[in-house]
Formats: structure tokens, C-alpha cells, sequence
């Protein structure tokens, strides 16, 4: 889209003609005095109205030069200011429990939370999203970054036991607190799955939660886990108990101290109908900030003026000095 910065300048481009009509301030025929212009125009162009055409020609390319033209590209998104959301993920043995159930085939805990989280972050635009992987202790696979692609395939490519056996619910709280700590003005979330207790780590997760609380995170908790499964053995299918260590009264209370919410994933269903609850918790950021890039166009009329007053004074005035000099 061509546009002017200073568009009003252009109201000026009868100002010569208003000029002419005064008396004695034709600023054309005085134009026709200068030394040798108006022998070069009967001699030359053949007419006073062609060099008028050119100076007129000269007056509108300079004015638009003037008015500063733009060519104003296609509208480019930005990223915006939405929410900073870490997710800690439980790498601890008891992930490999077969009790989830993908497309009618069992698989076990990790699984089904990579099955389902990757279409969650995807869903995150505009959010900056981290990741945290813990088991005997809590590490930083991925800071905070909009990169939700990167995120997605960190998470895919963690596997159970990476960092060890046991459970550190209350490192990976305080390792994602800090991970907050230089961002002041957007909302942060912090999203715990686990399907245990806290066995592991030199920081109880109530503890944790203080720091969560001062540094004004929310956290949400996920017990993840069927209650039960079938075990398939000679003598028939027996229902065998496979969520004994989930510690459902201390991730609600982690949850409640932060303003946020426990949730229970006892199938892949209720994880993702809890992903979607979620979403609508904390609302994905809808508002967008746009710009134009902008392509100045004044070097255009400015060479073209340039131009033409060589055209017009280059033989008029300097050829004859030239030839003067040479003879």
C-alpha cells in the first residue's frame, strides 16, 4: 500500500502557478533569464512552453520527494506478552506402568502424556512454555521460549528413568519458581504431572509451594494413573491395583496454596479433557500486535528531479563554459 508521511505537502503543487499570476514574481520567466536558458529553449526545445514543462516536471518530482512516499508491506505478526507456563513432567520408574489405553492399545504413563501433550502445546501459541523433567532430581530440558515446536520434541524424545529412579516433586516446584523469576508482568503457570510422592530431594514440596506463593506462580497438579488394571495370567484376568503411591492429598494442597487446581487422569480421556479444562483456565492470549514494513520510496522523485535539472542546466549552463575553457 503506497501512502505519504507527509501528505499535506502536496497541497502545494499549485503554488507556482499562484506565484506566476503576481506581478513580476513569474518565477518561470525569470526561470527564462538565466544565462543561456532561454537561448538553448527557441534553440533547442523550440518552444518557452516545453521548458516550462520541465521545470513544472522538476516542481511536482521535488514536492513528492518532499512528502516522503512509503510503500507499506503486508501486515507481520508479533509475538505478544501472554503467559509463561512450565510443565514438569515425571520420568520415575513407575511411569512405565502399562495402564493407559491409546486407540484401544495399552501403553504406559509417558506415553499417553506425550500422546496428548504435544497436541496441548501446540495449542499454546502465543505463550512462552519451559520444560522440566524430574526424577531422583529435577533438570531443565527446555527454558521459556515460544519455540513450541522444540519443546514438543524434547518431550518426545524423554525417556523414563533419564534421571532416575525416585520422585522429586518438590525440586521440580522450586526449579520451575526460578525459572520464573525474571518475569515480572506475565502470568505464570507452572503444570506438575506425576503419578507418586515425594520420595526423593532435599526440598519438601510444601516448601516449594511457599516460594510459588511469593513468586506469585500457579500451579496446577496431575495424578496421573489408572486405579486398577487387567493382568492376564494362565488361570484367567485378575484386576490387579497399580495406583498405590500417588499422594493425592498433597498435590491438591500444592494446587489450592497457588490458586490452582488438582486434577485426577485416570485414562487418556480424562487427561485430555483436563488439558482442555485447563486451556480454558488460563486462556491461550488472543490479542495480537501487528506491524507494516515500510520501504521509503523518496530517493525516486528526489533522482528524478535530480535528472531533470541536469537535463534542464547541464548544456544551458556548464556546456558553454566547457566548450569556453577547451577552445
Amino acid at each position: 500500500m503506497l501512502s505519504f508521511k507527509f501528505i499535506w505537502l502536496l497541497v502545494a503543487l499549485p503554488l507556482p502557478y499562484f506565484i506566476r499570476s503576481q506581478p513580476r514574481q513569474d518565477m518561470f520567466q525569470d526561470a527564462l533569464h538565466w544565462q543561456g536558458f532561454q537561448h538553448h529553449t527557441h534553440t533547442q526545445t523550440g518552444s518557452i512552453q516545453h521548458k516550462r514543462l520541465w521545470l513544472w516536471l522538476m516542481w511536482i518530482s521535488l514536492l513528492l520527494a518532499c512528502a516522503r512516499p512509503q510503500w507499506s508491506g503486508d501486515p507481520i505478526e508479533l509475538p505478544v506478552e501472554g503467559r509463561d507456563l512450565m510443565l514438569a513432567v515425571d520420568l520415575s520408574g513407575s511411569m512405565a506402568m502399562e495402564d493407559m489405553k491409546i486407540e484401544n492399545q495399552m501403553t504406559h504413563r509417558l506415553n499417553a502424556i506425550k500422546y496428548l501433550m504435544s497436541d496441548f502445546i501446540e495449542r499454546r501459541m502465543g505463550d512462552r512454555l519451559g520444560l522440566i523433567l524430574f526424577g531422583t532430581h529435577a533438570y531443565l530440558q527446555a527454558p521459556l521460549t515460544l519455540d513450541r515446536k522444540t519443546i514438543a520434541q524434547y518431550l518426545m524424545e524423554s525417556e523414563i528413568q533419564l534421571v532416575g529412579e525416585s520422585t522429586a516433586i518438590g525440586e521440580a516446584i522450586a526449579l520451575g519458581v526460578k525459572r520464573f523469576h525474571d518475569k515480572k508482568q506475565s502470568n505464570k503457570v507452572l503444570i506438575l504431572i506425576s503419578d507418586g510422592r515425594n520420595s526423593q530431594g532435599s526440598l519438601d514440596p510444601m516448601e516449594a509451594v511457599k516460594l510459588a506463593q511469593h513468586a506469585g506462580v500457579t500451579l496446577y497438579t496431575i495424578g496421573i494413573g489408572a486405579d486398577e488394571m487387567e493382568h492376564q495370567t494362565l488361570f484367567g484376568t485378575f484386576k490387579v491395583p497399580t495406583q498405590i503411591d500417588l499422594d493425592e492429598v498433597t498435590m491438591t494442597r500444592i494446587a489450592s496454596a497457588t490458586g490452582g487446581q488438582y486434577f485426577r487422569a485416570r485414562s487418556t480421556e480424562d487427561l485430555q479433557a483436563i488439558y482442555a479444562h485447563i486451556d480454558k483456565l488460563e486462556p491461550i492470549s488472543r490479542d495480537t500486535k501487528t506491524y507494516r514494513p515500510i520501504t521509503e520510496l523518496f530517493y525516486w522523485p528526489l533522482a528524478l528531479t535530480l535528472l531533470l535539472s541536469g537535463l534542464v542546466f547541464f548544456p544551458t549552463h556548464l556546456m558553454p563554459r566547457i566548450k569556453e575553457r577547451f577552445s
